[in-house]
């Protein structure tokens, strides 16, 4: 059901598609928290898509308000999956972290007034992405998409849209959410 839900929401932005988004992307979080429930796991990573969902809804209303709300709402997702894969891989760190202070480097003076938002989200971020690798090698490709997909938001912020932006941000994250909860789901780690 959730890749069907997936493909939908990567047409709808594909097609520019309103209310086809507002019906299919709030339903991709709660789908796998679902997955989650039926498999007997309660634990971060599930709280974590509920807070990607919150984020989700908030990022589908246009403006600088609700774009920090659901960086505010992604910011809780990013710090419960830091708790879930803790702990961090010292190899790990030093690669993400590098491109983090690349990242922020190169976009700080064209995200003006988010430069200090996204700084803070994207430490977080960076940080889920380095736990991530240590957990197996498909939820480090989740958290590795997962960086993709915020990166690319984070260029389009800056005013620096590649061609497809959105579809390359909506394939990447539900890509990421996919795995990660996927690879989630085989982990022995105790609930």
């Amino acid at each position: 059901m959730f890749l069907a839900v997936a493909a939908a929401e990567i047409a709808a932005v594909a097609a520019d598609w309103t209310v086809l988004q507002w019906l299919t992307k709030p339903l991709l979080g709660p789908l796998l928290i679902a997955y989650l429930l039926q498999r007997g796991r309660r634990d971060a990573v599930t709280v974590a898509l509920g807070f990607a969902t919150a984020g989700d809804i908030a990022l589908l209303v246009p403006g600088q308000a609700a774009f920090l709300t659901g960086m505010g709402f992604f910011l809780g997702a990013q710090l419960c999956l830091v708790t879930a894969f803790r702990p961090l891989r010292r190899p790990f760190v030093i690669v993400y972290g590098l491109l983090w202070a690349l990242a922020n480097v190169l976009l700080w003076e064209r995200l003006g007034a988010l430069a200090v938002p996204v700084l803070i989200y994207s430490l977080a971020l960076t940080m889920m992405a380095a736990a991530a690798a240590g957990i197996s090698r498909r939820v480090a490709l989740g958290g590795l998409l997962f960086l993709v997909s915020d990166l690319l938001i984070g260029l389009g912020a800056a005013g620096l849209r590649p061609p497809a932006h959105g579809v390359a941000v909506m394939t990447t994250y539900a890509a990421a959410l996919y795995l990660i909860t996927t690879g989630w789901v085989r982990t022995r780690r105790p609930t």
